[in-house]
């Protein structure tokens, strides 16, 4: 059970990590990247679309549109392109429609016109050459609607603060975790070691009580040998006292 709660808690922290990083980076490429005109990715313009002028028939709002970059005397009526608008109701705004057919403006310069297959209504102004960013190519659905939120306070929060913040718990944890182990280990090494001072002590203790037996003992022995070497003695000089007794009296006697 142990081990497989080790498992999901790896799965989790290598999601949640590779889950941020990408979070990141698809940040910084959609900031640097798309919606700029002057900027591409692999070779392609990528633009968020806005609005549902071409949702009838190619794309929607929130769709991630995939602009190449093409000579505008190549395009020809029913080609999708990417331009910078100068009407005056979204002038300096990206704009994704369909030629409806070839034109020029009014100083003679070439261009397009173009509208939006949802109302079918042409667009304000003709798009000459100088303002078409390029050839739209494909699109990927609902990608770019994701990289409008993840750009906000709450997409950001959501995307990348709150998985962070979790990478960062779960580490914390973890350190917590190893923190107390090393200390439950170090106490434990602490504690053997006193257990083994404590033994040693004992074992010293034992030693030393054994040697004042064994002291005693020797002692003992020694007092019941000078007691028998005294007894020895004091008979030895009783029975010289005897003699010398016995040899004065036939000494005595001989002088009679």
């Amino acid at each position: 059970m142990k081990k497989a709660l080790h498992i999901i808690k790896a799965i989790v922290t290598w999601f949640l990590m590779i889950a941020s990083i990408g979070m990141m980076v698809f940040t910084i490429i959609s900031v640097t990247t798309f919606d700029q005109p002057d900027r591409n990715l692999f070779g392609y313009k990528p633009f968020i679309v806005l609005s549902d002028s071409m949702s009838k028939t190619d794309f929607n709002a929130g769709d991630l549109v995939l602009v190449k970059e093409a000579d505008p005397s190549t395009l020809k009526q029913g080609d999708i392109i990417a331009y910078t608008s100068t009407g005056p109701d979204n002038y300096g705004e990206t704009v994704t429609h369909k030629i409806r057919s070839l034109t020029t403006d009014a100083n003679g310069n070439p261009g397009f016109i173009t509208y939006g297959t949802t109302t079918n209504t042409d667009d304000e102004t003709v798009v000459t050459y100088e303002y078409v960013l390029g050839k739209y190519e494909t699109h990927i659905p609902k990608v770019g609607a994701f990289f409008q939120f993840l750009k906000t306070t709450p997409g950001y929060i959501c995307c990348i603060f709150i998985p962070f913040m979790l990478l960062i718990l779960i580490h914390l944890m973890d350190s917590i975790r190893l923190f107390r182990k090393y200390k439950s280990e170090q106490k434990a090494e602490l504690q053997a070691e006193r257990d083994e001072i404590a033994k040693e002590r004992a074992e010293s203790q034992k030693m030393m009580e054994e040697l004042l037996k064994l002291k005693e003992q020797l002692g003992t022995t020694n007092n019941g040998v000078n007691s028998n070497d005294a007894a020895t003695y004091t008979q030895s000089n009783g029975e010289e006292g005897n003699l010398s007794t016995d040899t004065k009296n036939v000494l005595g006697g001989e002088r009679i």
